[in-house]
């Protein structure tokens, strides 16, 4: 055991900086936080200056006895976590239950931080240790005592509102938000038609395309044809202007520039395996955490990639040498620019300390290192290695020519054709970045040489039709875009939000696309109705920025935390006392029930949407019927409500005579006959399913009891006693007692006299008893004050 103790997150670190450090130090993992919250309400405090209340997290306990246990045979402590606010706060945490546990008193503790995992950078960080982060720490524990208050505050009302189970979220919202905005807009869509028409020419056989600009001396708008009538009539006046040549009247050539992306950060990272790699953010954020934290390549682990989290494009001088000397070997001397490349961060907060991801070593090529990684690390890693090569790179050169050809001399019709040719590729032999939701133009896209006052072949014009397109969907990529430029969140979150959305159903995916749900739309209106400034994008921008000042040291995180929570929780309770669960749940009115003359509404329920004829109010009961898959309470008709209310359908008999009918009830689609019920398969639909169906249904589910039943034995009282296979093993009931078998007993063996003895040995079975807990919880053992007083030294 070496007398320097070492804490880092994961145990893969810990095993890649243990190779370092050598037999003087010891190196454990916290296995990520090791405290939080107490998951109960007053784990923040705001009548008491946001007191925090902290346990430590149940499942990391053994943990923490590890490092206390390790800690008393060191004489030195190096907290070495992430070199972020999560990092900070971790480390923070841990070196607060050890001074609670009275082991720092007499021992060296120094805060280590690195952004790469390399046998240098480890060995310079701790050489050069600092404090513990006063305002990193308290930036972090703001963030989450804001979280926990606007979660642990407004969920509890969204549950009593409208259902249980939903959550709201101060970043998660705003997210939602934009979803469903997004969703709308596509739904307000209009679509125009419009028609383009094109010359299809050539030149010494050489075909090429020209589009239609100018048209009787008048420039060409989108919907100026806006009909096949219209494009038709155009398309003849220009075949009789052209007379079968058009004539170049002007001739354009210019060279065009295109400079590198710059390298990669965590937010563009996530956009570019989204589009190239097809990987949601969780996933990048999970195969860079391995990259980072070390792969074995034969001599033991080392990391492969600069820190993934970061919101800065600076590269450190040795890596930009290493890169310059690699394209010069690999590429050639004259693919490098004369000064490195530059470049700038957008980001306010970004640290300049941090660097953008890079590889550790350019000069481990992907190919040479693709049999040590997985299928998604090796592709993960080439992404990341080809950016940052291409980021010091040369521009590339491009060739552009646009010519002007007339159809008829004087006549003012003037088509266009435009063509590229790459001069110089550059940094393109590399890499090329991705778009979202843009049909990339062809670079190489080639005119014949042209000169101008010649005449062209016209082969023939064409007309086509278009109409326009409303905007697309979010993809992940694109959204992680739009929340950065937005400024809501902050990357190394976007993959948590993006989970979160799914995992409570908001949204949905649809071809990768995000789509919400209905209860997404219900708690979003909900929201922007009465907590509009909470879920407003500048205002959550703003907070943003907030925390980053409290984070530089420039902002007092008490004062943030009161300026945010008095109005909120003012509305809170406002909206509490005065927003009815009728209003919350958005009820919208369908029209008249023909039959009853009852209003006909749908709204959201417990158990989801549902279409309601009456009301509360009416002498008789309303009727309910759920949605059917694929209806939707903003675009579901009155007829197609209607048609929900055919249930019970009637199917037919049994073979035994017992009538079969399909329904649906409180658990979900089912087939009943006589007295009995079946529930539907997925693919099974109440509406439609056939009594052939059904009665295989039935059928199975009369075959899975039979298989059930051991024994069945009468009573002489008319009761019944079965000996029957259960969840948990087989068992003797007779409906009022269950009995367990003795494990030495064979089911098969046991008679009615053995079933009765057993049974009057068994205790009656319990009366349910609604909404009963135990009291036995856990109660939690730490709680510590939420303002940072003093600093780990640096000894």
């Amino acid at each position: 055991m070496g007398n320097k103790l070492v804490i880092v997150e994961s145990p893969a670190k810990a095993k890649t900086i243990k190779k370092y450090l050598g037999k003087d130090f010891e190196v454990m993992a916290s296995y990520g936080h090791v405290r939080d919250l107490v998951p109960k309400e007053g784990a923040v405090d705001p009548e008491h200056g946001f007191d925090m209340h902290y346990a430590v997290i149940p499942r990391n306990q053994k943990h923490v006895d590890a490092i206390v246990k390790a800690l008393k045979k060191a004489d030195a402590l190096y907290l070495a976590t992430d070199p972020d606010r999560e990092g900070e706060a971790i480390s923070w945490h841990l070196y607060e239950i050890l001074q609670e546990r009275k082991l720092l008193k007499d021992r060296a503790v120094h805060r280590v931080v690195f952004y790469e995992i390399t046998k240098q950078a480890v060995n310079d960080a701790v050489s050069h240790p600092r404090e513990l982060s006063t305002d990193l720490i308290n930036a972090q524990q703001a963030r989450r005592a804001l979280d926990y208050l606007v979660g642990f505050n407004l969920s509890p009302l969204l549950w009593r509102k409208i259902r249980r189970g939903l959550s709201a979220g101060r970043v998660q919202s705003p997210a939602l938000r934009m979803i469903v905005e997004r969703e709308e807009e596509i739904e307000r869509f209009v679509r125009r038609e419009y028609w383009t028409v094109d010359a299809q020419n050539a030149k010494n056989d050489t075909p090429f395309k020209a589009r239609l600009t100018y048209y009787a001396g008048k420039k060409l708008e989108q919907f100026d044809l806006d009909s096949e009538a219209g494009a038709e009539e155009a398309r003849r006046t220009l075949l009789d202007a052209a007379q079968g040549t058009l004539t170049v009247r002007k001739l354009e050539q210019k060279q065009r520039k295109r400079n590198p992306a710059a390298p990669f950060t965590t937010s563009t990272l996530q956009q570019e395996a989204a589009r190239k790699l097809g990987f949601s953010t969780r996933r990048t954020m999970q195969v860079a955490q391995e990259l980072y934290e070390g792969i074995d390549l034969g001599a033991g682990p080392i990391g492969l990639i600069t820190y993934m989290r970061t919101d800065s494009v600076n590269l450190a001088d040795e890596a930009v040498a290493e890169l310059r000397e690699l394209i010069g070997q690999r590429y050639g001397a004259d693919k490098l620019p004369p000064q490195p490349q530059r470049y700038k961060t957008k980001s306010k907060n970004a640290q300049e300390a941090h660097e953008a991801i890079r590889p550790t070593s350019a000069m481990r090529l992907p190919d040479e290192l693709r049999g040590h990684l997985t299928h998604d690390q090796a592709r993960l890693y080439d992404l990341i290695w080809k950016r940052t090569v291409a980021c010091q790179m040369i521009h590339a050169t491009l060739d552009t020519v646009a010519a002007d050809l007339e159809a008829g001399e004087g006549s003012g019709h003037l088509f266009r054709a435009n063509g590229s040719a790459l001069r110089d590729p550059g940094f393109m032999l590399v890499y090329r970045e991705g778009v979202d939701d843009v049909e990339q133009e062809s670079d190489d896209r080639l005119l014949p040489p042209l000169e101008q006052g010649e005449r062209i072949e016209l082969r023939d014009v064409l007309a086509e039709q278009h109409f326009t397109e409303p905007p697309p969907r979010y993809s992940e990529a694109s959204l992680v875009k739009a929340l950065e430029e937005y400024g809501i969140g902050r990357p190394s979150t976007y993959a948590s939000i993006i989970s979160t959305l799914l995992a409570r159903e908001y949204v949905e995916l649809d071809s990768r696309r995000f789509i919400p749900t209905d209860v997404g739309r219900v708690v979003n209106r909900f929201l922007t109705q009465y907590f509009s400034q909470y879920v407003d994008y500048d205002f959550t921008a703003r907070l943003e920025d907030e925390l980053d000042e409290i984070s530089r040291g420039e902002k007092d995180w008490v004062p943030v935390m009161r300026e945010f929570w008095d109005p909120f929780h003012e509305l809170l309770e406002e909206r509490a006392r005065t927003v009815t669960r009728e209003e919350a749940v958005q009820a919208r009115e369908l029209g008249t029930d023909p039959k009853s003359g009852k209003p006909i509404s749908v709204r959201m329920g417990r158990y989801g949407p549902y279409v309601q004829i009456g009301t509360r109010d009416d002498e008789d009961k309303p009727r309910f019927a759920g949605l059917r898959p694929g209806q939707k309470m903003d675009s579901i008709t009155l007829e197609e409500a209607l048609k929900l209310f055919d249930l019970p359908r009637q199917l037919g008999t049994t073979p035994a005579g017992d009538e079969v009918s399909s329904n649906i009830g409180r658990f979900g689609p089912y087939v009943k006959y006589g007295s009995k019920y079946v529930s539907l398969r997925e693919d099974d639909d109440p509406h439609t399913i056939t009594l052939e169906r059904a009665l295989e249904l039935i059928e199975e589910k009369k075959r899975i009891e039979a298989e059930r039943i051991i024994h069945q034995y009468e009573r002489e009282d008319g009761g019944k006693v079965e000996v029957l296979r259960g969840r948990y093993g087989p068992y003797i009931t007779d409906g009022e007692r269950n009995a367990r078998i003795p494990k030495d007993v064979e089911p098969e063996s046991l008679d009615l006299a053995a079933c009765e003895k057993l049974l009057a040995e068994a205790p009656p079975k319990k009366a349910r008893r609604g909404g009963a807990k135990s009291a036995a919880a856990k109660r939690s053992t730490t709680k510590r004050s939420s303002t940072t007083k003093k600093k780990a030294k640096a000894d």
